[in-house]
């Protein structure tokens, strides 16, 4: 190019760029010349002229346009004759590596590619086992048939119009460790099943073999899904029966027709099951038909006790009386919900919001829970025992057996055996409260819990439970880390009131009142209530800073018969005041034992010991009046409680008025009638007993004694 503009300066010269005639006096700035001299330099560039580039040939354009029709001619011959079993190995081998399963093709592979909406058949499919699975392969498929169409691959999407499968046999089967054949995560997080969307879905003659070891499930069920399966828009069927929890199993499944199916209309279906005498219905959607990481079903479920669900649902629940309940059962990817939760356990009501995170190494339940009105005779079942069985109450055949045998026994506590797998399978997060509660065998008005369950490790803290005066507030915590489970509870008993928790009348009034206050600290180890109890140690105190007692109860705790039962057949309400009462019980390998048990009233200083084992769930007690006032005839009679936990009997122990009795017999004859009656004589030396101390002592224990008090 011969421009001005493109020459080499001089040598030895520099060149001065051309400035732009200035349109106002002064200097121009540097970036006002630089621009002047670019807009000047593109001027003198578009003036030149460039070469034209020169036109191809006719013949040319012929060669071009020859060949690559002849291309496309020998491709088209290429795929028309060629042999697609050639093909067989590397999708078997594509398929191995996406399944982590062994995957081989012994059948032919045919395509038909010359169509907007090409098609391919593949024959004898068979799908390998894992080497824990089982000898039987995950699957057999005699024909497996898929229809697609080629234009939304062009923007990603993949619509099929065909999937058809031809007697299928599939084997699912989760040993006891819960591993699972059909995870085919290759260790990742697992992702819910989620299909294209697909215009046309059968299943020709279809087997389904299900086994589950750890919750003792097996199911076998044909499978079908086609236009019309007879019945009017039933166009998918799941039908089979097997065994859980060793009893009889049916599950039945049918859904809307799977042909001409829109993605952008749910698909509906129906399920019902029916395990022994557990029985759950649902009628649900699929809003993207072929997510089934997202659908919701309106679900009503009734059964003898909701323990027997974890084999359906994998959920670790509680065991309860008889149910009765109803809720939204959904699914959004990872996350199950059960909402507006309602309906009846045993004679309680119950309702709530119940949440399931999966995906985590252990699942994730959160429950909001509430009651209007609580029988608490149906918190038994939750520990393995029973409810109350007697006319009107709501309880299962297993668990009045139960009852029968703990009624025969005498017993409180339960020897169901805890199974800690499931507590260990499961985290939860549980709120709790009722508002209101009667039956109880003390006099309670509402109760609230927060249980957290943490890798085996569960805690109910905390726990209240409301008196008409006073609470009770404290923990339980079960740990099943261990091989052996410990149980632990820490309880306070404060602002309470005597005839509240002892509502016992004689006469037409309550024999002692006054404040109460406690606490009890206990841990044992055992895979049963009856077991933890029956090993465990601690300490449990019982406290009365103060109240009132009826005379006639005091005086005939001194012995003092005279006046004691004179009282008490005129039935004389005259109080005396209970000054403290301390009872103190050391825990040992089971075996509660109290010393030195403290009753100081106005006329009389009571003692007395006694234990109680919690492993034979029997008791033994004794007490003895000392009277702080002179008192004529008084009987050495000590008052005793013996017998079985559930139900002692009161007596009194006849040695020491034998004694007094041959005493006296003597006296009357050696020395004269008058004298008989002095071994009954008491002197009265008793002292008030040493509240303070008591009170102080029973505080560093950690016992309310000062709320009490007040």
């Amino acid at each position: 190019m011969t421009n001005e503009a493109f020459q080499n300066p001089k040598p030895g010269r520099r060149r001065q760029p051309q400035r732009p005639p200035q349109s106002m006096p002064g200097r121009r700035r540097p970036l006002q010349r630089a621009e002047a001299w670019a807009k000047d330099s593109w001027d003198k560039l578009s003036q030149a002229r460039l070469p034209k580039p020169k036109k191809p040939s006719r013949k040319a354009l012929w060669w071009t346009g020859g060949i690559l029709a002849g291309l496309a001619i020998v491709i088209g011959i290429l795929i028309a004759i060629w042999d697609w079993n050639w093909f067989r190995g590397p999708l078997a081998r594509y398929a191995s590596a996406r399944m982590h399963r062994e995957v081989t093709i012994t059948g032919d592979l045919d395509v038909h590619i010359w169509s907007w909406q090409p098609r391919a058949t593949v024959e004898g499919v068979r799908i390998a086992n894992t080497p824990w699975g089982g000898r039987e392969p995950l699957g057999t498929f005699e024909r497996i048939t898929v229809q697609i169409r080629l234009i939304p691959l062009l923007w990603g999407d993949v619509d099929l119009r065909l999937l058809r499968f031809d007697r299928p046999d599939v084997n699912l089967f989760a040993d006891a460790q819960g591993r699972k054949n059909w995870d085919f995560s290759g260790g990742r997080k697992q992702e819910p099943t989620r299909l294209p969307p697909i215009r046309s879905f059968i299943i020709n003659d279809g087997k389904l073999d299900f086994a589950d070891v750890k919750r003792e499930l097996r199911f076998n069920a044909t499978v079908n899904a086609m236009e019309n399966l007879g019945q009017a828009n039933r166009g998918f069927e799941m039908v089979g029966q097997g065994t859980i929890n060793r009893q009889p199993f049916r599950m039945e499944v049918t859904g809307g027709p799977l042909l001409n199916i829109d993605r952008n209309q749910p698909y509906p279906f129906n399920a019902e099951i029916r395990a022994g005498q557990t029985f759950v219905t649902a009628v649900g959607q699929v809003p993207k038909p072929f997510d089934l990481g997202r659908f919701h079903m309106q679900t009503t479920a009734r059964g003898p006790d909701l323990s027997d669900l974890y084999p359906l649902t994998g959920v670790a629940l509680p065991n309860t009386p008889p149910y009765r309940l109803r809720g939204r059962l959904s699914r959004d990817e990872l996350i199950w919900r059960i909402d507006n939760l309602g309906g009846r356990v045993g004679d309680s009501d119950l309702s709530g919001d119940i949440k399931v995170e999966t995906g985590r190494v252990r699942p994730m339940l959160t429950a909001d829970l509430r009651s209007r009105s609580l029988d608490f005779d149906d918190l038994g079942a939750i520990f393995g025992g029973a409810p109350a069985t007697g006319p009107g109450e709501t309880a299962s055949a297993e668990q009045v057996a139960v009852a029968r045998t703990l009624g025969a026994q005498q017993r409180l506590f339960p020897d169901s055996t805890l199974d800690v797998s499931r507590i260990r399978a499961l985290d939860a997060d549980v709120r709790y409260r009722a508002v209101s509660i009667r039956d109880a065998p003390i006099s309670l008005r509402a109760g609230s819990v927060r249980v957290k369950l943490d890798n085996g490790l569960l805690r109910a803290d905390p726990l209240r439970l409301e008196l008409p005066r006073g609470r009770v507030a404290g923990f339980v915590a079960l740990n099943a880390r261990k091989s052996v489970p410990v149980t632990s509870l820490d309880l306070r008993l404060s602002n309470a009131r005597i005839e509240e928790l002892i509502p016992v009348t004689f006469g037409g009034g309550h024999p002692l009142t006054g404040a109460l206050a406690g606490r009890a600290r206990l841990t044992g180890e055992g895979d049963s209530i009856h077991k933890a109890f029956a090993n465990s140690d601690g300490e449990v105190m019982v406290v009365a800073p103060g109240g009132e007692i009826r005379e006639a109860f005091a005086e005939l705790m001194g012995v003092n018969v005279v006046k004691g039962l004179g009282l008490l057949l005129k039935k004389d309400m005259q109080t005396t005041p209970l000054r403290c009462g301390v009872a103190h019980f050391q825990t040992t390998d089971g075996v509660m034992r109290a010393s030195n048990i403290v009753l100081d009233t106005g006329p009389v200083l009571i003692t007395g010991r006694g234990e109680i084992n919690l492993g034979t769930e029997r008791m033994s007690f004794e007490a003895r009046g000392h009277n702080k006032k002179f008192r004529l005839v008084r009987v050495l009679l000590p008052v005793t409680a013996q017998g079985p936990v559930r139900s002692p009997k009161l007596g009194v122990k006849p040695g020491a008025a034998i004694g007094q009795g041959v005493a006296a017999v003597g006296l009357g004859a050696l020395v004269s009638p008058i004298a008989a009656l002095l071994p009954f004589v008491d002197p009265g030396l008793a002292k008030d007993a040493n509240c303070g101390a008591l009170m102080a002592d029973a505080a560093r224990e950690g016992a309310p004694v000062r709320s009490a008090a007040r």
